[in-house]
Parts: C-alpha cells; structure tokens; sequence
C-alpha cells in the first residue's frame, strides 16, 4: 500500500517537476530556486502523509493482532482469561479510535497540500473501509463476549446456589444427626444406686418401704449408658433389687468372698421398664 502511495506521489513531482522545469529553464534562474523550494514544500507534505499512513498501518496490525488474541481466548473459562479479554477489546476499541483520528487527520494532510494523487484518495478510501469493517467485528465481538459474560454470571449464580443449598443441606443433616445422637444418648442413658437402707432413706431414695416416689436425691445415682453396661459390682454379701426389672434379663452371681455381682444379660429388656435401678444391700 504505501509503495503504491509513493509511486504515485514521486509521479506527480516528478511530472510537475519536469513541466515547471522546462518552463523555469526558459524563463530565469530565479525560478529554478522557486521551483527547488515548491519541491522541498512536497517533500514535506509527502513525508508527513506517509507517516501518518505508517501509523494507520501500525494501528491497523495492532487491532489485527489483538483481534487473534481474542479468537483464542473467547472460548476459554476462567477470571484471568475473562480478564484478558476485556482488556484485549478496549485495547481494539483504543485503537480503533486512535486510527479513525489519524484518518481525518490524513484526509485534511492531503485537501490542504498541493499534491493530488489519485493513488492516494483511493488508499484513504480503502482505509476506511477497512476501519468501518473492524467498528462492524469489534461491535459483534462486544456483543458475543457480553452474552458471555451473561451465560458466565448465570452459571456462577446457579453454582452459587447449589453451594448454598448443599451448604443448607450439610447444616440441615448435621442439626438433625445432632438430634439423633441426643435422642439416642437419652434412650441409652440409666441411673442406678446400691446402699444399705440407711443409705438410701438418707438421699429420700427409698420412704416408707416405697422406692423414688418423693423428692429423692437424682445426684446419688451414677449415670450409664445401658449399651456399654453389663454388670455392677454391688460389694456386699446380701442384694435385692427394689425397682422393677425383667428377672429373664439379669442374674445376681457371686464371687470367691461370697460377694455379689449384678450381671445384665439383656439390657433392652433389662431397662425397659425402668430408667432406674435400685438396689439394696447389707
């Protein structure tokens, strides 16, 4: 393009050049220097044009650039290449503009300069065509990446919402795994005392020969889990239960010292009908 655009301007000068050459030659020497000055005022212009085409160029390779970027990107998932993204479409869109500046810019270089290159209209023109073409890409990219950007924030609202549920559900199961183990814990949970019957009328266990019917003392008794309870060593030669308990589910076993053991053999059954075992010994 721009051999094109020199070609065509060094054209025009050296055509110029040679008519007012001649001409000058005719008239005076005076008119040779005016000629070398009006060749030099085309230079200039020409210098400028061309680099204000250059930057065109150089712009137009940067968007082209950054476009390939974004064609690898655009189907890529996560924050930095969303990112990216963004930064690589205002980057076109920067220069998008820049160019567009720099096109006016080169329209009015050439209305104001006295060269008139035909070659040179039709590049301008080509140019903005080119620049309207990357406006009508950029403004489609814009709209893919934004319902993206869309369909992405839906996908994280939906992801968000199973973590909450899930969340929700793990304090759900959790509260209710609690109340399991509490209701399990006191279906499993039993008291028992052993004493002799001065012990026990005492702590108001045991009243006119009735077990636990008044204001007896709860802290006497010792608390067990029935499930990891199978005997109760009572330390006495004599023992009776007085709370009411299954006679299938246990057996009273002595020792070599003559001593009694309470040996639960069942102990569903065994605190079925009482949370409570008392027993009395001597």
């Amino acid at each position: 393009m721009k051999k094109l655009l020199m070609m065509a301007c060094l054209a025009a000068f050296v055509l110029t050049g040679c008519n007012d050459g001649k001409n000058n030659a005719a008239n005076s020497e005076s008119q040779a220097d005016s000629l070398n000055s009006i060749i030099a005022q085309k230079d200039s212009e020409l210098n400028d044009m061309l680099g204000t085409l250059n930057e065109i160029e150089d712009g137009l390779n940067q968007i082209n650039e950054a476009e390939n970027r974004v064609v690898l990107l655009k189907d890529g998932e996560g924050a930095t290449k969303r990112q990216k993204l963004k930064e690589d479409v205002q980057f076109i869109a920067t220069r998008m503009k820049q160019n567009k500046e720099l096109l006016a810019k080169l329209q009015k270089q050439l209305a104001n300069s006295s060269i008139q290159g035909d070659q040179l209209k039709k590049t301008i023109e080509n140019l903005q065509k080119q620049l309207v073409e990357k406006e009508k890409q950029l403004q489609a990219l814009r709209e893919e990446l934004d319902s993206k950007d869309i369909h992405i924030a839906a996908l994280d609202e939906t992801i968000n919402n199973l973590n909450t549920k899930t969340s929700n559900l793990t304090k759900e199961s959790s509260m209710k795994t609690e109340v399991i183990n509490a209701q399990d814990k006191q279906l499993n949970t039993a008291w028992y005392v052993f004493g002799t019957k001065k012990e026990l009328k005492n702590q108001h266990i045991m009243e006119d020969g009735k077990v636990m019917t008044g204001n007896f003392n709860k802290s006497y008794f010792t608390k067990v889990d029935i499930r990891d309870l199978s005997e109760i060593k009572l330390y006495s030669k004599s023992a009776k239960l007085l709370t009411t308990h299954p006679s299938s589910s246990y057996t009273l076993v002595r020792d070599a010292n003559k001593q009694y053991t309470l040996r639960i053999t069942n102990s569903q059954i065994f605190w079925s009908t009482s949370k409570y075992l008392v027993v009395l010994v001597k």
